[in-house]
């Protein structure tokens, strides 16, 4: 199989699909990389590294996209890659179409295989493909919430974990699962007062268990969300429905009663936002003020740790790669019922439940469309 690795193009993103390492097992299986020049070299991977592995380093994005039959990226295609899809391509990448229904009517007019890393599942019903980026960005919206607390960027002035004599900052983290954990963890260990708020009871026990009280935790509701942000000083937002729009559990009104120059981290935001005043905002221009509350809403956060984030990612997703490759998408997807649910589209149908959900579209499942 021929594998196009192209150079991520969307806003300060420096990560990059596959790493020298997975160029070499492709390579030394029998299968042809085309890397985009540069590719890799944010990441701290070199043209010279790739080649070593076997790839071949190609200039033009364009003759990537063109001339392989799986694309394997990191982040969804911006508009400027539209042009390169066709019928028949396999794209592997975070797709997070719900709140791009411009990108699913690209994809289905076009007839591309899309699997978003995003929706795939284990054996244990896990997001095996999502959690690296999930840990990654839950430990970075501690770090970023901390850096916007500062004066000089909008915040507050408060140190995260106080000082004797002086209390340390009230963190506010909505959702319970991989992202608000790690959020939890480094928070913990910056030394500020952390509420943990989700609707699952049995999860916020196992939390309360591994913090022996160091966590506070509360059931969620309006009112008790209410009153967690409204005490905050920085809010992490962390909810997830798995391939669908997040619903919005933080409200203008509990955004509008907050403290000035709090601080809303919302890692949801690539799948629309968990906070009802949250917007995409990029690395180049990350954040914005609603009501004296200072937002940082970039949808690809760990962009920012390139080096760490590529590996964290590609040590998940290249076994699935691995199978594509081996295999062709539509038999690799057959044989694992947990990977088939990561494919979005299929040669002009949508196949996710959760996409077409929040797009109010018709769907079919993949039980159907693979045969």
């Amino acid at each position: 199989m021929i594998i196009g690795v192209p150079k991520e193009i969307k806003d300060n993103e420096a990560r990059v699909g596959v790493t020298p390492a997975g160029v070499k097992s492709l390579t030394e299986t029998g299968h042809k990389v085309l890397v985009e020049s540069h590719a890799g070299e944010l990441s701290g991977f070199t043209d010279a590294s790739y080649q070593d592995a076997g790839a071949e380093i190609v200039g033009d994005a364009g003759n990537v996209w063109g001339k392989s039959e799986t694309v394997v990226k990191v982040k969804e295609p911006i508009e400027q890659e539209y042009v390169y899809f066709r019928e028949g391509l396999v794209l592997f990448t975070y797709l997070h179409l719900a709140p791009i229904p411009v990108l699913t009517n690209k994809l289905l007019d076009s007839k591309v295989i899309g699997i978003a890393y995003e929706t795939v599942r284990d054996r244990q019903g896990t997001l095996p493909l999502l959690t690296p980026m999930s840990e990654v960005a839950g430990r970075m919206s501690v770090q970023v919430g901390a850096a916007y607390l500062e004066k000089e960027r909008g915040g507050r002035g408060i140190l995260l974990g106080g000082v004797p004599g002086v209390p340390p900052a009230n963190v506010t983290i909505i959702g319970g699962g991989i992202v608000g954990t790690n959020a939890a963890k480094i928070a913990i260990g910056f030394g500020a007062k952390v509420t943990l708020v989700d609707v699952n009871l049995s999860r916020l026990r196992e939390l309360d268990d591994l913090y022996s009280g160091r966590l506070y935790t509360l059931a969620s509701n309006s009112y008790n969300v209410s009153l967690a942000t409204r005490e905050a000083d920085l809010v992490i937002g962390g909810v997830l429905i798995p391939g669908a729009t997040a619903p919005k559990i933080v409200t203008r009104a509990m955004v509008s009663a907050m403290k000035k120059g709090a601080v809303i981290v919302d890692v949801a935001i690539d799948q629309g936002g968990c906070v009802e005043t949250a917007k995409p905002t990029s690395h180049s221009n990350p954040s914005y003020v609603v009501d004296g509350v200072v937002h940082y809403c970039v949808t690809n956060m760990p962009g920012a740790v390139p080096h760490t984030s590529t590996l964290a990612l590609t040590n998940s997703t290249f076994p699935y790669l691995m199978r594509i490759a081996n295999l062709g998408a539509r038999e690799a997807l057959k044989r694992d019922p947990g990977f088939a649910e990561g494919l979005n589209t299929y040669l002009g149908t949508l196949t996710h439940r959760g996409v077409a959900d929040s797009q109010k579209r018709p769907w079919t499942g993949t039980d159907i469309v693979l045969g």
